[in-house]
Protein backbone atom coordinates (compact mmCIF):
# COMPACT_ATOMS: atom_id res chain seq x y z
CA UNK A 1 0.00 0.00 0.00
CA UNK A 2 1.72 3.54 -1.07
CA UNK A 3 2.74 5.63 1.97
CA UNK A 4 2.06 8.78 -0.83
CA UNK A 5 0.11 11.77 1.50
CA UNK A 6 -1.25 14.63 -0.63
CA UNK A 7 0.33 18.19 0.18
CA UNK A 8 -1.75 20.46 1.79
CA UNK A 9 -3.56 23.04 0.10
CA UNK A 10 -1.71 26.36 0.73
CA UNK A 11 -2.96 30.05 0.88
CA UNK A 12 -1.51 32.87 -1.20
CA UNK A 13 -2.28 36.20 -0.72
CA UNK A 14 -1.72 38.75 -4.06
CA UNK A 15 -0.46 42.30 -3.97
CA UNK A 16 0.56 43.28 -7.37
CA UNK A 17 0.81 47.05 -8.80
CA UNK A 18 -1.82 48.81 -9.15
CA UNK A 19 -1.55 48.67 -13.47
CA UNK A 20 -4.44 46.31 -15.17
CA UNK A 21 -2.10 44.53 -17.08
CA UNK A 22 -0.18 43.49 -13.60
CA UNK A 23 -3.59 43.07 -11.48
CA UNK A 24 -5.05 40.64 -14.86
CA UNK A 25 -1.45 39.28 -14.94
CA UNK A 26 -1.78 37.47 -11.29
CA UNK A 27 -5.53 36.60 -11.46
CA UNK A 28 -4.58 34.64 -14.23
CA UNK A 29 -1.46 32.68 -12.19
CA UNK A 30 -4.57 32.75 -9.19
CA UNK A 31 -6.97 30.93 -11.50
CA UNK A 32 -4.19 28.28 -12.42
CA UNK A 33 -3.14 27.77 -8.10
CA UNK A 34 -7.43 27.57 -7.86
CA UNK A 35 -7.65 24.80 -10.14
CA UNK A 36 -5.75 22.78 -8.16
CA UNK A 37 -7.58 23.52 -4.92
CA UNK A 38 -5.31 26.31 -3.32
CA UNK A 39 -6.96 29.25 -1.96
CA UNK A 40 -6.29 32.85 -3.13
CA UNK A 41 -6.72 36.65 -1.04
CA UNK A 42 -6.16 38.98 -3.90
CA UNK A 43 -5.72 42.63 -2.48
CA UNK A 44 -7.24 45.09 -5.14
CA UNK A 45 -8.71 48.55 -5.18
CA UNK A 46 -12.39 49.03 -4.65
CA UNK A 47 -13.48 50.13 -6.94
CA UNK A 48 -11.69 48.32 -9.72
CA UNK A 49 -12.97 44.60 -8.18
CA UNK A 50 -15.34 45.06 -11.12
CA UNK A 51 -13.26 45.00 -13.69
CA UNK A 52 -11.70 41.55 -12.31
CA UNK A 53 -15.02 40.25 -11.40
CA UNK A 54 -15.22 38.23 -14.78
CA UNK A 55 -11.39 37.33 -14.90
CA UNK A 56 -12.30 35.50 -11.19
CA UNK A 57 -12.72 31.66 -12.56
CA UNK A 58 -13.41 30.09 -8.81
CA UNK A 59 -14.57 32.89 -6.81
CA UNK A 60 -15.30 29.91 -4.36
CA UNK A 61 -11.43 29.68 -3.78
CA UNK A 62 -10.02 33.44 -4.96
CA UNK A 63 -11.20 36.21 -2.87
CA UNK A 64 -11.19 39.80 -3.68
CA UNK A 65 -9.61 42.17 -0.41
CA UNK A 66 -10.37 45.45 -1.65
CA UNK A 67 -8.13 47.83 -0.30
CA UNK A 68 -8.97 51.72 -0.28
CA UNK A 69 -6.47 53.96 -2.19
CA UNK A 70 -5.23 56.44 0.22
CA UNK A 71 -5.58 60.25 -0.88
CA UNK A 72 -2.43 61.64 -2.35
CA UNK A 73 -1.70 65.44 -3.31
CA UNK A 74 -1.78 65.60 -7.41
CA UNK A 75 -3.68 62.11 -7.76
CA UNK A 76 -7.24 63.04 -9.42
CA UNK A 77 -9.86 61.74 -6.92
CA UNK A 78 -10.84 58.14 -7.35
CA UNK A 79 -7.70 57.61 -9.33
CA UNK A 80 -6.96 53.66 -8.50
CA UNK A 81 -4.85 52.25 -11.41
CA UNK A 82 -2.34 53.60 -13.85
CA UNK A 83 -5.21 53.55 -16.29
CA UNK A 84 -7.00 56.78 -14.19
CA UNK A 85 -3.92 58.49 -14.47
CA UNK A 86 -1.26 60.20 -17.22
CA UNK A 87 2.34 58.20 -17.40
CA UNK A 88 4.02 61.12 -14.83
CA UNK A 89 1.95 60.51 -12.00
CA UNK A 90 2.26 56.79 -12.02
CA UNK A 91 5.19 57.55 -8.82
CA UNK A 92 1.87 59.40 -7.11
CA UNK A 93 0.13 56.14 -7.46
CA UNK A 94 2.96 54.57 -5.75
CA UNK A 95 3.06 56.93 -3.25
CA UNK A 96 -0.88 56.09 -2.51
CA UNK A 97 0.09 52.33 -2.79
CA UNK A 98 2.66 52.45 -0.26
CA UNK A 99 0.28 54.17 2.57
CA UNK A 100 -1.65 51.69 2.40
CA UNK A 101 0.88 49.72 4.41
CA UNK A 102 -1.23 49.72 7.76
CA UNK A 103 -4.19 48.57 5.79
CA UNK A 104 -2.01 45.58 4.49
CA UNK A 105 -0.30 44.60 7.64
CA UNK A 106 -3.63 44.26 9.31
CA UNK A 107 -5.30 42.19 6.39
CA UNK A 108 -2.52 39.67 6.46
CA UNK A 109 -2.39 39.92 9.79
CA UNK A 110 -6.35 38.50 10.11
CA UNK A 111 -5.46 36.02 6.43
CA UNK A 112 -2.38 34.66 8.24
CA UNK A 113 -1.77 33.05 4.10
CA UNK A 114 1.48 31.04 3.70
CA UNK A 115 2.44 33.44 0.86
CA UNK A 116 2.31 36.92 -0.15
CA UNK A 117 3.11 37.35 -4.11
CA UNK A 118 4.02 41.24 -4.83
CA UNK A 119 5.76 43.25 -7.49
CA UNK A 120 6.23 46.89 -6.50
CA UNK A 121 5.91 46.97 -2.84
CA UNK A 122 9.88 46.43 -1.89
CA UNK A 123 8.78 46.55 2.04
CA UNK A 124 6.39 43.32 2.27
CA UNK A 125 9.36 41.57 2.96
CA UNK A 126 10.63 42.97 6.01
CA UNK A 127 7.12 43.26 7.26
CA UNK A 128 6.71 39.76 6.69
CA UNK A 129 9.86 38.62 8.66
CA UNK A 130 8.85 41.29 11.80
CA UNK A 131 5.64 39.31 12.19
CA UNK A 132 7.86 36.40 12.89
CA UNK A 133 4.67 33.65 11.91
CA UNK A 134 6.80 32.48 9.05
CA UNK A 135 4.94 34.02 5.84
CA UNK A 136 7.27 34.21 3.29
CA UNK A 137 7.65 36.03 0.23
CA UNK A 138 7.68 36.32 -3.67
CA UNK A 139 8.47 38.87 -5.81
CA UNK A 140 6.25 37.39 -8.57
CA UNK A 141 7.81 39.44 -11.80
CA UNK A 142 5.70 39.21 -14.67
CA UNK A 143 8.08 40.96 -17.03
CA UNK A 144 11.01 39.08 -19.12
CA UNK A 145 13.70 37.04 -16.98
CA UNK A 146 16.05 37.81 -19.70
CA UNK A 147 15.23 41.51 -19.20
CA UNK A 148 15.70 41.18 -15.52
CA UNK A 149 18.66 39.30 -15.84
CA UNK A 150 20.37 41.69 -18.36
CA UNK A 151 19.44 45.18 -16.22
CA UNK A 152 19.06 43.72 -12.70
CA UNK A 153 22.03 41.86 -12.43
CA UNK A 154 24.06 42.11 -9.18
CA UNK A 155 27.09 41.86 -11.64
CA UNK A 156 26.17 45.70 -12.57
CA UNK A 157 28.43 47.22 -10.35
CA UNK A 158 27.57 50.80 -11.29
CA UNK A 159 23.94 49.52 -9.45
CA UNK A 160 25.53 48.04 -6.66
CA UNK A 161 28.42 49.96 -5.80
CA UNK A 162 27.47 53.69 -6.90
CA UNK A 163 26.05 56.36 -4.56
CA UNK A 164 25.31 58.58 -6.47
CA UNK A 165 24.51 57.30 -10.20
CA UNK A 166 24.10 59.17 -13.13
CA UNK A 167 22.32 58.51 -16.41
CA UNK A 168 25.89 58.72 -18.28
CA UNK A 169 27.14 56.27 -15.84
CA UNK A 170 23.98 53.75 -16.10
CA UNK A 171 23.69 54.46 -20.34
CA UNK A 172 27.58 53.10 -20.17
CA UNK A 173 27.16 50.30 -18.45
CA UNK A 174 24.00 49.08 -20.17
CA UNK A 175 25.05 48.63 -23.62
CA UNK A 176 26.69 45.98 -22.83
CA UNK A 177 25.38 42.70 -21.01
CA UNK A 178 26.66 41.73 -17.60
CA UNK A 179 29.72 39.82 -17.71
CA UNK A 180 28.38 36.25 -17.44
CA UNK A 181 25.35 36.48 -19.24
CA UNK A 182 24.35 34.02 -21.29
CA UNK A 183 25.61 34.09 -24.96
CA UNK A 184 22.31 35.94 -26.72
CA UNK A 185 21.09 38.81 -28.81
CA UNK A 186 20.39 40.70 -26.29
CA UNK A 187 22.52 43.94 -26.62
CA UNK A 188 21.37 47.70 -26.10
CA UNK A 189 22.18 50.32 -28.89
CA UNK A 190 22.98 53.48 -27.67
CA UNK A 191 19.10 55.46 -28.04
CA UNK A 192 17.40 51.98 -25.81
CA UNK A 193 19.96 52.13 -23.34
CA UNK A 194 19.35 56.75 -23.45
CA UNK A 195 16.18 55.44 -23.23
CA UNK A 196 15.96 53.27 -20.24
CA UNK A 197 18.23 54.61 -17.99
CA UNK A 198 15.80 57.68 -17.11
CA UNK A 199 12.84 55.76 -16.58
CA UNK A 200 15.14 53.05 -14.46
CA UNK A 201 16.63 56.10 -12.73
CA UNK A 202 12.91 57.97 -11.95
CA UNK A 203 11.75 58.53 -8.92
CA UNK A 204 9.12 55.72 -8.49
CA UNK A 205 7.33 57.12 -4.90
CA UNK A 206 8.57 57.62 -1.91
CA UNK A 207 11.67 59.31 -2.93
CA UNK A 208 13.17 55.89 -4.27
CA UNK A 209 14.18 55.28 -7.91
CA UNK A 210 12.57 52.97 -9.95
CA UNK A 211 15.34 50.66 -10.41
CA UNK A 212 15.83 50.83 -6.15
CA UNK A 213 12.57 49.04 -5.80
CA UNK A 214 13.02 46.35 -7.98
CA UNK A 215 16.84 45.73 -6.55
CA UNK A 216 15.16 45.76 -3.00
CA UNK A 217 11.96 43.61 -3.67
CA UNK A 218 14.56 40.54 -5.45
CA UNK A 219 17.37 40.98 -2.93
CA UNK A 220 14.46 41.01 0.11
CA UNK A 221 12.42 38.33 -1.26
CA UNK A 222 12.33 34.44 -0.06
CA UNK A 223 12.04 33.53 -3.69
CA UNK A 224 11.74 35.16 -7.32
CA UNK A 225 8.96 34.20 -9.56
CA UNK A 226 8.44 34.94 -13.14
CA UNK A 227 5.68 34.08 -15.92
CA UNK A 228 8.42 32.44 -17.76
CA UNK A 229 9.21 29.16 -19.56
CA UNK A 230 12.86 26.98 -20.42
CA UNK A 231 11.55 26.33 -23.60
CA UNK A 232 11.98 30.42 -24.27
CA UNK A 233 14.24 31.94 -21.53
CA UNK A 234 15.37 28.61 -19.39
CA UNK A 235 19.55 29.95 -19.91
CA UNK A 236 17.93 33.21 -18.28
CA UNK A 237 16.37 31.88 -15.35
CA UNK A 238 19.61 29.99 -14.43
CA UNK A 239 21.76 33.09 -14.89
CA UNK A 240 19.19 35.15 -12.51
CA UNK A 241 18.95 31.67 -9.76
CA UNK A 242 22.53 31.80 -9.67
CA UNK A 243 23.28 35.70 -9.19
CA UNK A 244 20.26 35.98 -6.85
CA UNK A 245 21.56 33.02 -4.94
CA UNK A 246 18.06 32.43 -4.14
CA UNK A 247 15.29 30.58 -5.72
CA UNK A 248 13.73 31.10 -9.28
CA UNK A 249 10.29 29.90 -9.54
CA UNK A 250 9.08 29.63 -13.14
CA UNK A 251 5.26 29.43 -13.61
CA UNK A 252 5.22 28.46 -17.68
CA UNK A 253 3.58 30.03 -20.32
CA UNK A 254 -0.02 30.63 -18.63
CA UNK A 255 -1.31 30.15 -22.08
CA UNK A 256 -4.29 32.32 -21.97
CA UNK A 257 -7.69 30.74 -22.15
CA UNK A 258 -9.72 30.09 -24.71
CA UNK A 259 -12.70 32.90 -24.67
CA UNK A 260 -16.45 31.75 -24.21
CA UNK A 261 -17.52 34.60 -26.11
CA UNK A 262 -17.98 35.62 -29.88
CA UNK A 263 -16.37 38.64 -31.97
CA UNK A 264 -18.62 41.40 -32.13
CA UNK A 265 -20.62 40.97 -35.21
CA UNK A 266 -19.40 44.60 -36.28
CA UNK A 267 -15.90 43.73 -36.51
CA UNK A 268 -16.46 39.57 -37.68
CA UNK A 269 -18.72 41.24 -40.13
CA UNK A 270 -15.30 43.14 -41.57
CA UNK A 271 -13.10 40.54 -41.39
CA UNK A 272 -15.33 37.62 -43.34
CA UNK A 273 -14.76 40.02 -46.26
CA UNK A 274 -11.22 39.38 -46.34
CA UNK A 275 -9.10 35.96 -47.69
CA UNK A 276 -7.72 33.80 -45.59
CA UNK A 277 -4.42 34.94 -43.52
CA UNK A 278 -4.71 38.34 -45.45
CA UNK A 279 -5.24 40.90 -42.75
CA UNK A 280 -2.89 42.90 -40.51
CA UNK A 281 -3.65 43.24 -36.73
CA UNK A 282 -1.88 45.65 -34.56
CA UNK A 283 -2.36 46.41 -31.07
CA UNK A 284 -0.42 47.84 -28.75
CA UNK A 285 -1.65 47.08 -25.24
CA UNK A 286 -3.57 49.54 -22.92
CA UNK A 287 -0.68 51.72 -22.01
CA UNK A 288 1.39 51.71 -25.11
CA UNK A 289 1.17 55.11 -26.35
CA UNK A 290 3.67 56.36 -29.72
CA UNK A 291 4.80 59.60 -30.79
CA UNK A 292 2.85 61.19 -33.95
CA UNK A 293 5.54 60.89 -36.45
CA UNK A 294 5.58 57.20 -35.15
CA UNK A 295 2.29 56.41 -35.13
CA UNK A 296 1.59 57.85 -38.82
CA UNK A 297 4.68 55.94 -40.06
CA UNK A 298 3.00 52.73 -38.30
CA UNK A 299 0.06 53.34 -39.91
CA UNK A 300 1.44 54.70 -43.45
CA UNK A 301 3.88 51.39 -43.24
CA UNK A 302 0.66 49.36 -43.31
CA UNK A 303 -0.94 51.51 -46.16
CA UNK A 304 2.22 50.57 -48.50
CA UNK A 305 1.56 46.46 -48.08
CA UNK A 306 -1.64 46.95 -50.06
CA UNK A 307 -3.10 44.61 -47.53
CA UNK A 308 -6.11 45.17 -45.11
CA UNK A 309 -5.48 45.92 -41.46
CA UNK A 310 -6.77 46.25 -38.32
CA UNK A 311 -5.34 48.65 -35.73
CA UNK A 312 -6.18 49.10 -32.44
CA UNK A 313 -4.25 51.71 -30.40
CA UNK A 314 -4.58 54.52 -28.24
CA UNK A 315 -4.40 58.35 -29.58
CA UNK A 316 -0.69 59.50 -29.60
CA UNK A 317 1.02 61.62 -27.19
CA UNK A 318 -0.48 65.34 -27.44
CA UNK A 319 -3.63 64.16 -29.19
CA UNK A 320 -7.04 65.19 -28.51
CA UNK A 321 -8.53 64.60 -31.83
CA UNK A 322 -8.98 61.35 -33.81
CA UNK A 323 -8.69 63.40 -36.86
CA UNK A 324 -5.78 64.81 -36.25
CA UNK A 325 -3.98 61.87 -35.33
CA UNK A 326 -3.87 60.25 -38.82
CA UNK A 327 -1.69 60.95 -41.79
CA UNK A 328 -3.38 63.13 -44.42
CA UNK A 329 -5.79 61.69 -46.71
CA UNK A 330 -5.11 58.26 -45.32
CA UNK A 331 -8.77 57.98 -44.46
CA UNK A 332 -9.84 58.33 -48.26
CA UNK A 333 -7.02 56.07 -49.41
CA UNK A 334 -7.35 52.66 -47.34
CA UNK A 335 -11.12 53.27 -47.03
CA UNK A 336 -12.71 49.71 -47.13
CA UNK A 337 -9.41 47.44 -46.11
CA UNK A 338 -7.86 49.62 -43.51
CA UNK A 339 -9.54 50.26 -39.79
CA UNK A 340 -8.32 52.40 -37.13
CA UNK A 341 -9.81 51.03 -33.71
CA UNK A 342 -9.10 53.46 -30.48
CA UNK A 343 -11.23 51.68 -28.70
CA UNK A 344 -11.09 48.21 -26.04
CA UNK A 345 -11.09 45.26 -28.77
CA UNK A 346 -11.30 41.18 -28.12
CA UNK A 347 -7.83 40.51 -29.00
CA UNK A 348 -7.81 36.97 -28.27
CA UNK A 349 -10.66 36.59 -30.91
CA UNK A 350 -9.11 38.62 -33.61
CA UNK A 351 -6.09 36.59 -33.60
CA UNK A 352 -8.49 33.50 -34.03
CA UNK A 353 -10.09 34.98 -37.17
CA UNK A 354 -9.55 32.83 -40.31
CA UNK A 355 -8.37 35.95 -42.08
CA UNK A 356 -5.80 37.21 -39.65
CA UNK A 357 -2.54 36.29 -40.76
CA UNK A 358 -0.01 38.99 -39.05
CA UNK A 359 -0.01 40.20 -35.60
CA UNK A 360 2.27 43.30 -35.51
CA UNK A 361 2.55 43.72 -31.19
CA UNK A 362 4.79 45.66 -29.49
CA UNK A 363 5.92 42.33 -27.23
CA UNK A 364 3.68 42.82 -24.01
CA UNK A 365 4.01 39.51 -22.28
CA UNK A 366 0.25 38.41 -22.65
CA UNK A 367 -0.17 40.06 -25.77
CA UNK A 368 3.15 38.32 -26.84
CA UNK A 369 1.38 34.87 -25.56
CA UNK A 370 -1.47 35.14 -27.20
CA UNK A 371 0.44 35.79 -30.74
CA UNK A 372 2.64 32.62 -29.94
CA UNK A 373 -0.38 30.39 -29.43
CA UNK A 374 -2.04 31.74 -32.47
CA UNK A 375 -1.36 30.93 -36.49
CA UNK A 376 -0.32 34.77 -37.00
CA UNK A 377 2.76 36.00 -38.30
CA UNK A 378 4.52 37.46 -35.69
CA UNK A 379 6.19 41.32 -36.31
CA UNK A 380 7.86 42.63 -33.78
CA UNK A 381 7.87 46.45 -32.83
CA UNK A 382 8.69 47.06 -28.57
CA UNK A 383 8.42 50.23 -27.12
CA UNK A 384 9.67 50.52 -24.10
CA UNK A 385 11.68 48.29 -20.98
CA UNK A 386 11.18 44.27 -20.94
CA UNK A 387 9.97 44.51 -24.87
CA UNK A 388 13.13 45.72 -26.01
CA UNK A 389 15.04 42.01 -24.43
CA UNK A 390 12.04 39.92 -25.62
CA UNK A 391 11.69 41.10 -29.28
CA UNK A 392 15.31 40.01 -29.05
CA UNK A 393 15.07 36.53 -27.63
CA UNK A 394 12.10 36.24 -30.46
CA UNK A 395 13.07 37.49 -33.36
CA UNK A 396 16.98 36.58 -33.07
CA UNK A 397 17.87 33.79 -31.17
CA UNK A 398 14.42 31.57 -31.53
CA UNK A 399 13.50 33.04 -35.14
CA UNK A 400 9.67 33.16 -34.20
CA UNK A 401 9.32 36.70 -35.80
CA UNK A 402 10.88 39.79 -37.26
CA UNK A 403 11.72 42.53 -35.50
CA UNK A 404 11.00 45.90 -37.06
CA UNK A 405 14.33 47.85 -37.90
CA UNK A 406 15.16 51.37 -36.06
CA UNK A 407 17.41 53.85 -36.54
CA UNK A 408 20.96 52.40 -34.33
CA UNK A 409 20.81 56.54 -33.19
CA UNK A 410 17.84 57.69 -32.94
CA UNK A 411 15.70 54.38 -32.56
CA UNK A 412 12.84 55.48 -35.06
CA UNK A 413 11.44 53.25 -37.85
CA UNK A 414 9.92 54.49 -41.03
CA UNK A 415 7.01 53.40 -42.86
CA UNK A 416 9.40 51.00 -45.25
CA UNK A 417 10.63 49.70 -41.95
CA UNK A 418 7.14 48.27 -41.10
CA UNK A 419 6.23 47.88 -44.88
CA UNK A 420 9.66 45.29 -44.99
CA UNK A 421 9.25 43.47 -41.45
CA UNK A 422 5.56 42.96 -42.63
CA UNK A 423 6.58 41.47 -46.12
CA UNK A 424 8.89 39.58 -44.89
CA UNK A 425 6.84 37.23 -42.42
CA UNK A 426 3.92 37.28 -44.77
CA UNK A 427 5.69 36.16 -47.83
CA UNK A 428 5.22 32.28 -47.34
CA UNK A 429 7.66 31.61 -50.25
CA UNK A 430 11.11 33.97 -48.66
CA UNK A 431 13.37 32.14 -47.01
CA UNK A 432 12.75 34.63 -43.91
CA UNK A 433 8.80 33.62 -43.84
CA UNK A 434 10.00 29.53 -44.49
CA UNK A 435 12.07 29.95 -41.63
CA UNK A 436 10.02 32.03 -38.94
CA UNK A 437 6.25 29.55 -39.73
CA UNK A 438 8.80 26.68 -39.42
CA UNK A 439 9.75 28.07 -35.84
CA UNK A 440 6.82 29.23 -34.78
CA UNK A 441 4.66 26.54 -35.69
CA UNK A 442 6.94 24.26 -33.13
CA UNK A 443 7.10 26.53 -30.46
CA UNK A 444 3.22 26.97 -30.60
CA UNK A 445 2.65 23.23 -30.54
CA UNK A 446 4.94 23.39 -27.40
CA UNK A 447 3.27 26.04 -25.78
CA UNK A 448 -0.20 24.74 -26.53
CA UNK A 449 0.73 21.38 -24.72
CA UNK A 450 -1.82 21.20 -22.18
CA UNK A 451 0.65 19.06 -20.37
CA UNK A 452 3.74 21.54 -20.66
CA UNK A 453 1.31 24.10 -18.34
CA UNK A 454 0.20 21.67 -15.94
CA UNK A 455 3.97 20.33 -15.50
CA UNK A 456 4.87 24.06 -15.12
CA UNK A 457 2.36 24.47 -12.44
CA UNK A 458 2.64 21.29 -10.41
CA UNK A 459 6.47 22.17 -10.10
CA UNK A 460 5.77 26.13 -9.02
CA UNK A 461 3.37 24.42 -6.30
CA UNK A 462 6.03 21.75 -5.41
CA UNK A 463 8.44 24.57 -4.85
CA UNK A 464 6.32 26.78 -2.63
CA UNK A 465 5.76 23.40 -0.42
CA UNK A 466 9.84 23.50 -0.10
CA UNK A 467 10.10 26.82 0.77
CA UNK A 468 7.88 26.31 3.64
CA UNK A 469 9.42 23.17 4.61
CA UNK A 470 5.97 21.21 3.52
CA UNK A 471 7.65 19.23 1.26
CA UNK A 472 8.75 16.15 3.08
Amino acid sequence: MSNYQPLPYLHIAMYPWFAMGHLTSYLHLSNKLAERGHRISFFVPTKTQQKLQALNLHPHLISFIPITVPHVDGLPPGAETTNDVPFPSYSLLMDAMDLTQPAILQAICELNPNFVFFDFTPWLPKLLRQLGTGIKSINYVIISPAFVGYVRSPERKVLMEKSVLTEDDLINDLINPPPSFPPSSIKLPAHEARMLAPFLLKEFGSGKKFIERQIISLNDCDAAAFRACREMEGKYCDYLETQLRKPVLLAGPLVPETPTTELDEKWAKWLESFEAKSVIYCAFGTECVLKIDQFQELLLGFELTGLPFFAALKLPMGVEAIESALPEGFEGRVKGRGVVSWGWVQQPLILKHPSVGCFVTHCGSSSLMEGLVSECQLVLLPNVADQIAIARVMGRDLRVGVEVEKGEEDGVFTKEGVYKAVRDVMDAESEVGKEVRRNHAKLREVLSSKGLENSYIDSFVEKLHALLGLDQ
